[in-house]
């Protein structure tokens, strides 16, 4: 059992959160959820060690093994995938080394009465008892299970680190903490840049092997399916629920309306016995009366309402100029690197003001299609757009390519050109960058906040096929709701590269899986895409 008491986080005097008090319990499966900005991660690294809170502390069991993984990695590329991976058990591979090594000084050593070689003996038991406590294992076989649930295939394992993106580097972190198997998992946004199969299979190891969890994840579905506890930090305070995430936003709002009731109930008592105590204060058979109500309001506890995030984000896409009646048909396109075939002989068209999904595991050809399309790289067989097709595109890594050294208004005042040079405050606030916020720094922006600076080009120019590819990374779940909507009533075309199953639902109606270098046409939504795969799987078990 790992207990938080009383935290409090300030700085440059203002007041993250105060007096938080919590228990983590053996096998809690917990959601750490509120808005970006409200101090997830900052409560997250607490609990890792990594921050100290300004008051109150964390308690944990002497052994008890706290494993985190946070949002932005810091790695070095000094071996392969595999060598980095099996670190997890370098502990248990250093005891085994000096376990060896002191019984060779025993054995060598003819100094049998001297303390020495008492004290070599007595930490030679205490390692043994240690050592041999662990239950043995295959470690090769361990780390091989592990990198291929994450996606990883056999031909990686020898490769080096540094030739992996930073959502693959994620991916080797993570198989480190859970080969540990810790007692308790601190996982800051763990499935961004992960494949919906990858998600899948952390999922399920999270439910069946893993013992207490703390996750943050605007991964509405990743949150529900793993967590059966809900904390939420907002204005400063936490409420603990012991609901998952969409059982919980029907208990707050359920409990704010009894706060609502409750309060103007007091408030109508409050009324009532001031009229009371003006209207008979001076009468003298009234007197005890009067008194008796002062004294009452006195000791009254005014009933406080739970605050209600209302910052919003304010989202609306312009009207799409009217394109053909096909923006995009590709024909047989194939495209290779060296002797590395991504995709062969692909053929795909999109309708006027379709919205599809791109969908397959990393590396399968999803974002080099996008390339394709974007005319970025060169390929094999033909690509077309329609006419009059004018394309916003959102990059998989937007948010990072934001030059740090600009503030808010100068990012997008360098880019914005015509008319809406005149509506740069009024976009910056329906994007809560309003006010003094538009002179931030971006290196000062939260991930959720870059994105959501990137995203503002979409709406600089009026375009027909918006190409979007991971664009909810980092977002909250408030905002993604948001974007979603706004995608919905967007009457271009849209292209969607994304591994989030809830932001898919009710968006797309027809899904395009990239696999086995070749491209699939699925006529359904997402949901029944998934019902298929997991029928098809089913089939190939049973053959």
């Amino acid at each position: 059992m790992i207990s938080v008491d009383s935290l409090a986080v300030e700085f440059s005097g203002n007041t993250l959160f105060s007096d938080v008090s919590f228990v983590i319990n053996e096998n809690d499966k917990i959601a750490l959820m509120g808005k970006n900005g409200a101090g997830k991660s900052t409560l997250l690294k607490i609990l890792a060690g990594v921050e100290k809170a300004s008051r109150g502390g964390v308690s944990s069991p002497k052994e008890s093994v706290i494993a985190y993984l946070p949002q932005h990695l810091l790695t070095e590329d000094d071996c392969s995938v595999f060598e980095e991976t099996a670190k997890a058990f370098g502990e248990i591979f250093e005891m085994k080394a000096e376990i060896e090594k002191l019984n060779e000084e025993l054995t060598t050593r003819t100094d049998y009465e001297s303390d020495d070689y008492m004290n070599i003996i007595e930490r030679v038991s205490e390692l043994s008892e240690k050592f041999y406590s662990i239950e043995e294992v295959n470690y090769d076989a361990e780390v091989e299970k592990v990198l291929q649930g994450l996606g990883f295939v056999r031909e990686d394992f020898t490769r080096s680190t540094s030739e992996f993106s930073g959502g693959w580097r994620m991916r080797i972190e993570l198989a480190k903490i859970l080969l540990k198997q810790p007692d308790l998992i601190l996982l800051d946004e763990p499935t961004n840049h992960m494949d919906i199969e990858s998600i899948q299979w952390l999922e399920n190891f999270l439910i069946s092997q893993a013992k207490a969890v703390v996750v943050i994840s605007h991964d509405r579905a990743f949150v529900d399916n793993i967590t059966t506890r809900t904390i939420e930090v907002t204005m400063g305070r936490i409420y603990d629920y012991k609901a998952k995430y969409s059982h919980y936003l029907e208990l707050r709002k359920e409990r704010r309306e009894q706060q609502q009731k409750h309060f103007q109930e007091q408030q109508r008592f409050i009324a009532d016995t001031t009229a009371f105590i003006e209207r008979f204060k001076g009468t003298y058979s009234k007197t005890l009366q009067v008194q008796s109500r002062v004294k009452m309001l006195e000791k009254l506890e005014i009933i406080e309402v739970d605050e209600v995030d209302t910052s919003a984000l304010k989202l609306k896409f312009p009207p799409a100029p009217r394109s053909g009646n096909y923006p995009l048909i590709v024909n047989e396109l194939s495209k290779s690197y060296d002797d590395h075939i991504v995709f062969k002989d692909a053929s795909l068209s999109i309708e006027r003001g379709e919205k599809v999904a791109f969908i397959g595991k990393n590396g399968e050809g999803k974002s080099t299609m996008i390339k394709a399309i974007m005319n970025d790289i060169s390929f094999d067989g033909s690509l077309e757009l329609g006419h009059n097709v004018k394309v916003g595109y959102f990059a998989q890594n937007q948010a990072s390519l934001l030059d740090e050294t600009l503030t808010i208004f100068e990012t997008i005042d360098n880019i914005a050109l015509g008319d809406a040079r005149n509506k740069i405050r009024d976009i910056l606030g329906a994007f809560m960058f309003g006010g003094e916020n538009s002179t931030k720094k971006v290196k000062v922006l939260s991930g959720g906040e870059k994105t959501r600076l990137a995203m503002i080009k979409l709406l600089l120019e009026p375009v027909n096929l918006l190409i979007l590819d991971e664009p909810t990374n980092h977002l909250d779940m408030k905002t993604k709701d948001i974007i979603k909507d706004a995608l919905r009533d967007f009457d271009g075309t849209l292209i969607l590269v994304s591994h989030d199953r809830d932001f898919l639902d009710g968006l797309v109606t027809k899904v395009f899986e990239f696999g086995n270098k070749r491209v699939k046409e699925h006529f359904e939504d997402i949901k029944g895409f998934l019902a298929t795969k997991k029928m098809e799987s089913l089939k190939e078990i049973e053959l």
